[in-house]
């Protein structure tokens, strides 16, 4: 006899309770409470019969390699995912495109990093859940307003293979006074490792070479993460 398909249930927007919804938790708490996912969810707004916008949105930052991913994806490429469209692929480039314009808007509405849990709140969320290592450099002015968050290297990041002059480049190419690194581990626990000490410990003096300071290296983890600063870990 044929055995049944088992189909997993997806709770579609309107089957949730009202608090959880995306976009009434926005209006309740605010944006930052919401996790990539849902924030992609409330610019798709509708999912299909089979799936919910909320997966959705985990799909495509699970195909696209992140947040940064979907953002180099071609409109044809986003066109062509199951579940989105013309209309669809079209909204999210014009959210994905205000983020951009946002970044090199005047200083005074560029974000200002203060301490380690802003730089936190602006990563956390998209790379918290991440499958492979990233290391991002988010770049400083004089002020400690952020200039931008390119990511420099996607893979198992060690001394061996990490170029330091890739970093700096970057730093270099936007007049960033400052930089502060962050990387994720995928296991979720934030914990520094000898090499993550090791790879502060370069950087910090490249950058003192280079005139370019090193604030900080934050290590993300799965609604968590560390300071290797606070911790005086390859900070001397």
């Amino acid at each position: 006899m044929k055995q049944r398909e088992t189909v997993e249930y997806q709770p579609l927007i309107r089957d949730l309770p009202q608090s959880e919804r995306p976009r009434e938790r926005l209006q309740s708490y605010g944006p930052g409470s919401l996790s990539t996912s849902e924030l992609l969810a409330i610019i798709l707004r509708t999912g299909t019969k089979s799936e919910s916008v909320i997966n959705l949105g985990s799909r495509l930052l699970a195909q696209f390699d992140g947040l940064a991913g979907i953002a180099r994806a071609s409109f044809s490429d986003l066109c062509n995912i199951h579940g989105l469209g013309v209309a669809k692929a079209a909204q999210l480039k014009a959210a994905l495109e205000l983020g951009k314009r946002l970044m090199v808007a005047s200083p005074e509405e560029r974000p200002q990093v203060k301490s380690p849990t802003d730089v936190a709140n602006l990563l956390m969320m998209e790379m918290g859940f991440l499958d492979q290592e990233h290391l991002r450099v988010v770049l400083l002015d004089t002020k400690n307003r952020v200039l931008g968050m390119p990511t420099i290297y996607i893979g198992s990041i060690n001394t061996s293979v990490l170029r330091v002059g890739e970093l700096f480049r970057e730093a270099i190419k936007a007049n960033s006074a400052a930089v502060i690194v962050v990387h994720n581990h995928p296991s979720g626990d934030p914990t520094p490792s000898p090499e993550d000490v090791r790879i502060t410990q370069q950087l910090v003096e490249a950058g003192k070479l280079l005139d370019v300071e090193v604030v900080d290296h934050l290590i993300i983890g799965q609604q968590r993460y560390v300071s290797l600063k606070e911790r005086g870990l390859g900070f001397s």
